[in-house]
């Protein structure tokens, strides 16, 4: 029998099942792409060479208590089956400054408002509803945080996308949960819930 599916806040005791889903899922990111300052050709070659370092910051930056280290896993038993960076758009400059969203962005007050980074779900667990509960589930755990507003900004793409390139999420699953487009235009909105 397969355990029920259970979404939480990342927490010191899930932090060994949340890396392991980043290397199950040969992910070498760690969720640490918004929070890397250097260029393009540098950040891969971080996470081609080095992904051991995204790993270590993360979890720093989660031990410190940074808020932009924040996020929901999702859980059967023990295993961590699925991740989302849910942190104050203010915790993501980076995002801020990417020429699809930064007309909208710079003009959006940021006060109150958590971005969705991203999304992992183990490759054994994509399609079976992992990410619509990490979605669904964000709203209570943002508001927790003092959240009013929680933005998305999925990556809409022509044909079905392979699974891997969903790392922002589908347009299907926020809008499920709520989701309105309030700026930008395919193939990058912005979508967003109030709390």
């Amino acid at each position: 029998m397969t355990a029920a599916l259970v979404v939480e806040a990342l927490s010191p005791a899930r932090l060994a099942a949340w890396a392991a889903l980043f290397d199950a899922s040969a992910s070498p990111c760690f969720c640490r792409y918004w929070h890397f300052a250097s260029d393009k050709n540098a950040w891969l070659a971080r996470c081609a060479f080095e992904p051991e370092k995204n790993r270590a910051e993360q979890v720093e930056s989660f031990e410190r208590g940074d808020e932009g280290a924040r996020g929901l896993v999702a859980m059967r038993g023990d295993a961590c089956v699925g991740w989302m960076k849910l942190v104050p758009r203010s915790a993501l400059p980076k995002l801020v400054r990417l020429g699809p969203y930064k007309s909208s962005l710079e003009a959006s007050p940021s006060d109150g408002v958590y971005a969705i980074g991203c999304l992992l779900v183990a490759p054994g667990e994509r399609r079976r509803g992992v990410a619509d509960a990490l979605i669904l589930a964000a709203a209570e755990h943002a508001r927790s945080w003092g959240a009013r507003a929680i933005e998305a900004f999925p990556h809409v793409q022509e044909g079905r996308a392979a699974d891997e390139q969903m790392w922002r999420g589908a347009l299907g699953s926020y809008t499920r949960a709520g989701f309105v487009k309030v700026a930008g235009e395919l193939p990058y909105p912005i979508l967003r819930i109030d709390l």
